[in-house]
């Protein structure tokens, strides 16, 4: 189980790839990255301590990404 602010977590959360313990990458596949993403993301990085995380979606004409820093 996982200890986040004193309450204890009854789910795991799955990050798709956690990078050299310090970096959380999210891999999408939708025609726009969307607030959610960024919210899911925020929350993996403040459950895992970690402060960087990467949104990569492949379902745009091209690859896009953002960067999400947890302050």
């Amino acid at each position: 189980m996982i200890n986040y602010k004193g309450v204890i977590l009854k789910r795991f959360y799955n990050a798709d790839f956690v990078v050299y313990d310090k970096i959380i990458v999210e891999v999408k596949s939708q025609s726009v990255i969307i607030d959610a993403n960024y919210k899911q993301a925020i929350n993996y990085l403040a459950v895992s301590n970690l402060t960087v995380g990467l949104i990569l979606n492949f379902g745009e004409d091209s690859l896009t990404f953002n960067r999400v820093i947890l302050t």
